[in-house]
Order: C-alpha cells, then sequence, then structure tokens
C-alpha cells in the first residue's frame, strides 16, 4: 500500500446509465492483457488531479463512484479498448482526501495509442488530454467542470511503474485555527479547528517522528502489509501574509511511501500536541509502542492533499521499483 488507502465511503447519487458496450462503473474488471510480440503495448504516464469530496477514495469498489473507476471507464471510452482500462497508481488516496500531483499508469495497444490524433496534428498524449476533458466534464455543473482532470499524459521511459518506481509522496494538510482564516470557498479542503493551535510544540514532536521507523501505531493493519517508512519530512508552519494559504496551518508530510491512513494518524497525534493535550513527546511515544492505539484520532480526510510524487531518473527507475517490491525490515 503506497497511499492512504481505501476505506469505504457513501455511494453517490448521480450516476448516468452506461450506453451499451460500456463498462458499468463501480463493477469490479479484469485487467487488459495485450498479446501479441513485443512492443505491442504502450505504457502511458498520466499526471491527474481531483477533488476527493464526491468520491469514495481512489480504488474501485463495487456500487460506488471512485477515481479509478471515473477515470477507466473514461479510458475505456476513449481509447475505444477490447477490454477495460485498468491503471496503476502512486498513491490510493481515502474517501475525502483530494490530489493535486497523483501520478497513474496503464498499458495502451500501441494501434490505440498512434489513432488517438486521427487528422490532427497533436501528439497522442495531447489528444488524450483533450478528449478525457471531454469525457470527464460530462454533465457537470458548472458545464465541463468535472472534478478529475487529466493534466497530461505522455509514453512513460522504460522501467517507469507510478506505483513501485516512485522515491517519495509529499502531501500537505490544510488547518485554520482561527475565524479570520476561514474561507468559505475553500471549506473543502481546509479543516476548521476550534482552538488555537501551537505550531512550535507541534513542530518539535514531528521532528521525533522523523527517519525509518514500523509506523505500526499510525496505520490500520493489512494482513501481509509492511508497515515500515521512512518519513523524511513532517513540518508544522503558520503561514505568512502574501503566500499562498496565508493564515492557515499547514504540515508537509513527505515519505517513501504511506500505509493505511498513516498521514492523517500523524495529524492526529501533532494536533493533541498542538492543543496542549498531549506533550511534545507524546507521538513517539506512541510510535515506539509498535501497535494502534485508541487515543490516536485520525483526522479528518478533506482537509488532506497529495500534492507530488517525485521519480529517479534515466535508468534509476527499474532499480528503484525493484527495492521497493522487497519485503522491508528494520536492521
Amino acid at each position: 500500500m503506497t497511499g492512504e488507502g481505501q476505506p469505504a465511503g457513501p455511494t453517490v447519487p448521480g450516476r448516468r446509465e452506461p450506453v451499451p458496450g460500456e463498462p458499468v462503473p463501480g463493477e469490479p474488471v479484469p485487467a487488459v492483457r495485450v498479446q501479441g510480440p513485443a512492443g505491442a503495448a504502450v505504457r502511458v504516464r498520466l499526471d491527474l488531479a481531483y477533488d476527493g469530496t464526491d468520491f469514495a477514495g481512489w480504488a474501485r469498489q463495487p456500487g460506488l463512484r471512485t477515481v479509478q473507476g471515473v477515470l477507466e471507464d473514461a479510458l475505456t471510452t476513449v481509447l475505444r479498448l477490447p477490454a477495460p482500462a485498468r491503471l496503476t497508481v502512486a498513491g490510493r488516496t481515502d474517501a475525502g482526501v483530494h490530489a493535486r500531483g497523483q501520478i497513474a499508469h496503464l498499458d495502451v495497444p500501441r494501434d490505440a495509442w498512434a489513432a488517438l490524433p486521427g487528422r490532427s496534428d497533436r501528439t497522442p498524449g495531447e489528444s488524450l488530454v483533450t478528449r478525457l476533458a471531454g469525457v470527464l466534464g460530462r454533465g457537470a455543473v458548472p458545464r465541463g467542470s468535472g472534478d478529475v482532470v487529466v493534466h497530461r499524459a505522455a509514453e512513460a521511459p522504460p522501467g517507469f511503474d507510478a506505483r513501485f518506481a516512485a522515491l517519495w509522496r509529499r502531501y500537505s494538510y490544510r488547518i485554520a485555527d482561527d475565524v479570520a482564516a476561514r474561507d468559505p470557498l475553500r471549506r473543502r479542503d481546509v479543516v476548521w479547528h476550534g482552538r488555537r493551535l501551537d505550531v512550535s510544540a507541534m513542530g518539535v514532536a514531528a521532528r521525533l517522528l522523523l527517519g525509518e521507523h514500523d509506523f505500526a501505531a499510525y496505520c490500520k493493519p493489512r494482513e501481509g502489509a509492511t508497515t515500515i517508512r521512512t518519513l523524511l519530512d513532517l513540518d508544522w508552519r503558520r503561514v505568512p501574509a502574501g503566500e499562498p494559504d496565508a493564515g492557515l496551518v499547514v504540515a508537509t508530510v513527505r515519505a517513501d511511501a504511506f500505509c493505511h491512513s498513516m498521514v492523517r494518524a500523524l495529524v492526529g497525534a501533532s494536533l493533541a500536541v498542538g492543543e496542549g493535550r498531549r506533550p511534545s513527546a507524546w507521538p513517539a511515544e506512541v510510535l515506539a509502542s509498535g501497535g494502534r492505539q485508541p487515543s490516536v484520532t485520525v483526522a479528518p480526510a478533506h482537509g488532506l492533499t497529495l500534492e507530488e510524487v517525485a521519480y529517479p531518473t534515466g535508468d534509476g527507475l527499474a532499480e528503484r521499483a525493484a527495492r521497493a517490491r522487497a519485503v522491508r525490515t528494520l536492521p
């Protein structure tokens, strides 16, 4: 698991009925299997963003509207694939979590990729982005303003894997702890908090958590999955005037990978310190306990945004993917 997981969520009304030949949203589908000689498939990297408010998370789930389900259905339609598209993603975000810098990949038959521009002078990637915008914006209010946007599509370099080749993921968590900082236009991606936070104490607590650790105390357990992660950054700051997010308390959280609910649990522990309910050493004591603590509250999902995913350059992609697939243990 490299993202924030895939919890169940409420069914979102308003789904249109599929036309004949289209996949049924919400139903599990088999992966695309492109057979033939070497070079018969193109691996395509997608850079995308979404407002997670009305989604039951990234991962496709029967009967629920998810980012993966919506995007896979759109890709299957636009590419006219013989079997449903199947995406691999860098971070499987929870219900209500947003993304500004999500990365995914899919394998596309080479003839379908080459056919995208038609008679235009656009590249296949440019054509795919344009066509997806039309499909994903269909029925949106205001017209064309869908809650999923693919910003870029391009043939990926050899060895690229959106999930396993990633070096790190960076999230932001945004809080308004002052009525003066509460902007109704940002209520979908900023948590309104009723108590003033001690950002300095939160910073002290955060620094004690950095490095490679078993984060089982901050993760929802999944059978067979490791909870060993390397936390590279956990920084809290009150954004000064003149900068984007001015007046908000913002956490920057960066790690090689995250297990289920890890970021929001870390935020929840930080809030206990910021409110003065716990000392700055407490989050590190929870980490050392090695097990999930009921005293750690998971922070609300809507304050969390996946901002960026980084990858190695050149020949480092395949090597990184191989290392990430290995089972991790602590020294």
